[in-house]
């Protein structure tokens, strides 16, 4: 079943959640806990994130480094087969422009459908560290559309060089992205909107939004994207902040605000554990509020607040 039908077959708000796959070489263990610390409250899929490799210097003394590209986390594909076998709950694996080209990720499309995983969340991803600004990889896509444009042609039979697929197998359906305070790298709203809507347009069948902390931001955003046309779920996604520095990186590094209430109680942390307090309690309120206005789903940012997520769930579901 598609994500986007559990999503509207669910007799309640749903609830996923994102995981990250292990860094390489620590095994997948710590990652079947996480899983099964939110298994009680029933979710409906659960999202793989994909890190592009980035340039790492290796020094070989007097003075000379060795340049080579590394993949932290690799094993997206992988994870999401395993979790999928192990618990039989549908993972969706998220596909990037950064850091593949078309070939990559043709050869990532044809593996997740040996596997059966055909529920995909659609990205550009990130640039790399290295770079001012986003660059493609050569024979690679510079946005989130451009690779839908593939996947369509993929699931008409088609590779990406235009070629037939012999036997096509079960089609890919997917969801993507959006900002309830834009993209960072978009001028205006209405320019993000405008990009939106032709990527639903393209066959997104649902969309995510980045983490947000004021629920009217998502609202007005919502009332926003109806009005131009927008008639797919919207899941609001939610992340916990655990730690102090976060209260200051969060904003800075995804470029979202904080409502002045959370940030005049932020004032008040004097350590990470008062600040774990502050992110499920703030948390909390988001869901409820959420809830009790109707949507569809719920998504939560699991990465390093697992414990977290499972507190608010307690009180939510």
């Amino acid at each position: 079943m598609r994500i986007v039908d559990l999503i509207k077959n669910s007799d309640k708000t749903a609830f996923s959640f994102e995981l990250l796959p292990p860094l390489k070489g620590t095994g997948i263990d710590k990652l079947y806990n996480n899983v099964e610390t939110l298994l009680e409250f029933d979710p409906k899929y659960i999202n793989i994130t994909t890190h592009r490799s980035e340039y790492v210097y290796k020094d070989l003394g007097n003075g000379m480094f060795q340049r080579s590209r590394e993949r932290r986390r690799p094993g997206t594909v992988a994870v999401a087969a395993a979790l999928l076998n192990r618990y039989n709950i549908p993972t969706v694996p998220h596909i990037l422009c950064s850091g593949y080209s078309r070939k990559d990720t043709e050869y990532v499309l044809l593996d997740l459908q040996f596997l059966g995983i055909t529920d995909l969340l659609i990205l550009r991803g990130d640039k790399a560290k290295h770079e001012s600004s986003f660059v493609p990889e050569p024979e690679g896509y510079s946005h989130a559309l451009e690779l839908e444009y593939q996947i369509n042609n993929f699931n008409k039979g088609l590779f990406e060089d235009g070629s037939p697929i012999k036997s096509p197998g079960a089609p890919f359906s997917y969801g993507v992205a959006c900002y309830p305070e834009k993209h960072e790298e978009s001028p205006n709203m209405d320019q993000d909107i405008y990009w939106l809507k032709k990527k639903i347009e393209a066959g997104a069948e649902y969309a995510v939004t980045q983490m947000f902390f004021d629920n009217q931001k998502y609202f007005d955003f919502v009332e926003r994207v109806r009005k131009e046309g927008i008639n797919v779920p919207i899941i609001p996604g939610i992340k916990p902040f655990r730690k102090l520095n976060q209260l200051s990186m969060i904003p800075k590094t995804f470029k979202i605000d904080l409502p002045q209430e959370l940030a005049a109680e932020a004032l008040k942390c004097k350590n990470d554990d008062d600040t774990t307090a502050l992110g499920i309690e703030w948390s909390i309120n988001q869901c409820k509020e959420l809830i009790k206005c109707g949507v569809p789903s719920i998504h939560f940012y699991t990465v390093g607040a697992v414990d977290s997520v499972k507190q608010i769930a307690k009180n939510i579901y």
